[in-house]
């Protein structure tokens, strides 16, 4: 199937699966791109030196284009755009905006710009700078998200912006890709389906609490780092939901110098990316602490198993979905499922007249 995505960024297929941190890591992304897909490896909780060595490593299990998600206000955005640049990574996807002259050092360079929004007038503000393509999440997807779902969300990008656009928030099927492509998209993006997969490395016990998740105990709250964050319910997430600024402010120290201990970042760096994080929003200095501590938490549990201690970040999708295919099995029934479904739409043209 050729769409503006495939064309754009060489892969077989018009799907992303996106960079989840602490699990879209070598494995799953190599996984991905030898399904035909464009894995995207998360990069925000490595160092540049675990970048250049993932990466490396992602071009040793596949020969297939792939692309790293970058956050756009970390301090040392610059060094890590250089590892992708000299490494000859195809596709650079960016949380939020990068400057406009990270975008030109990338584009010069070659590498096909794809920044994840969440309204009409980010992308319109990227598109305006250059960007090649965007991915748009709408409220039903797993993170950080917004309020406006994907159905309302996506076409009123498509209209207001004149590159491709690629849908995320609540796709798990072919399906959803055809309603995508239906309107105006070139391709969807999944992150709870692809770390529903065998090759996904999130532990087992941690992949059976998805799955046995309904849509209901999927929630949006801002108890983690004060924005809204859509992740599985559990005790913990509770606890953080009642705990008061004391508790919520020691925790957030506690977590933010483990982290610092495994990034390697210095008090400072990461002061100032919790002042960026902070930057137009109404947050109190224990949520930054705490924008500073999720990769902690979303470590315990992706990494180290323990639901008890982390948060699962999870699109409302988790309670739809019921295996763990292979990367290479979820692409070819995704793939198939949207071929008959085109096939039903075109059988309806060919349906007699009534009277």
């Amino acid at each position: 199937m050729e769409t503006a995505l495939t064309k754009l960024t060489g892969v077989r297929h018009p799907v992303v699966q996106t960079g989840m941190g602490w699990v879209a890591g070598p494995r799953l992304v190599s996984a991905s791109a030898n399904a035909g897909a464009l894995g995207i490896l998360a990069s925000a909780t490595m160092t540049p030196e675990q970048l250049k060595s993932a990466v490396r490593e992602v071009k040793s299990r596949t020969d297939a284009p792939f692309g790293v998600n970058l956050r756009a206000d970390a301090g040392d955005a610059r060094d890590r755009v250089r590892v992708l640049i000299d490494e000859g990574v195809k596709v650079a996807s960016f949380a939020l905006a990068p400057s406009r002259d990270l975008f030109a050092e990338l584009k010069d360079a070659g590498v096909v710009v794809i920044p994840s929004v969440g309204a009409r007038r980010h992308a319109e503000k990227v598109a305006a700078w250059g960007a090649d393509a965007v991915l748009v999440q709408g409220g039903e997807g797993g993170g950080h998200t917004g309020q406006v779902a994907t159905t309302v969300l996506l076409p009123e990008v498509v209209d207001a912006v004149g590159i491709p656009v690629i849908a995320a928030g609540g796709f798990y099927d072919g399906r959803g890709l055809v309603a995508a492509l239906a309107y105006g998209a070139a391709g969807i993006a999944m992150g709870t389906r692809f770390l529903l997969t065998s090759d996904s490395t999130v532990p087992e016990a941690v992949k059976a609490r998805y799955l046995a998740a309904s849509v209901k105990d999927v929630t949006v709250t801002t108890a983690v780092d004060g924005l809204p964050h859509r992740m599985l319910r559990t005790d913990l997430v509770g606890s953080l939901e009642k705990a008061g600024r004391t508790k919520a402010l020691a925790r957030a120290v506690r977590h933010a110098a483990g982290f610092r201990k495994i990034s390697g970042l210095s008090w400072a760096r990461m002061i100032r990316d919790g002042l960026a994080t902070k930057h137009g929003k109404d947050l109190t200095w224990s949520q930054v602490l705490l924008a500073a501590n999720t990769p902690m938490l979303l470590r315990a549990a992706m990494v180290e198993g323990r639901t008890d201690l982390g948060v699962m970040a999870s699109g409302q999708v988790a309670g739809l979905i019921g295996d763990l295919p292979s990367c290479e099995e979820l692409i070819t029934r995704v793939m198939a499922e949207a071929h008959s479904a085109l096939e039903e739409l075109r059988a309806l043209r060919t349906l007699p007249t009534p009277g």
